[in-house]
């Protein structure tokens, strides 16, 4: 009679062929041989542990000021304003035309929204005036119609 307690089925190895202890033990081998031994450091390994330190963190030790985003300028505000009121908008019918929220209209007249060159082409466009560089809040010059060249 046969003893089928004893016996044991290996189905498969999860570590595969150079997974785990036998990976360590082949290392072993080599170091009592004197054989050469090259490491590698995988880039991340460890998971997700955050030793280093980035490189900004000594200038933001050392910086007093409070820093905060750079703002649109009251005078793009007040301009923005003043060509709403002149073309008889009210801030939500601006948004429409502009394809934005009637919030961010508020926000640049207030001067509080972050500038975004986009938003600020668009309401030029549709209010006529110039909303940046120099000459802010005078009317915006027609470009010259390019002519076909045949």
């Amino acid at each position: 009679m046969s003893n089928d307690w004893d016996s044991v089925t290996v189905i498969g190895n999860r570590r595969g062929p150079m997974g785990g202890a036998n990976k360590n033990q082949q290392v072993n081998a080599a170091r009592r041989m004197g054989g050469e031994i090259k490491t590698e450091t995988k880039y991340g390994a460890g998971g997700n542990t955050q030793k280093q330190t980035s490189l900004n963190t000594m200038k933001l030790d050392q910086e007093t000021e409070e820093l905060r985003h750079k703002t649109v300028d009251m005078n793009v505000g007040k301009a923005i304003q003043k060509g709403r009121q002149q073309k008889e908008l009210t801030q939500k019918d601006l948004a429409t035309k502009i394809n934005e929220k009637p919030q961010v209209v508020i926000e640049y007249e207030n001067g509080k929204a972050i500038p975004n060159q986009q938003i600020l082409a668009k309401m030029e466009r549709v209010l006529g005036l110039k909303l940046r560089g120099k000459g802010i809040g005078s009317p915006l010059e027609a470009k010259p119609a390019k002519a076909n060249k045949k």
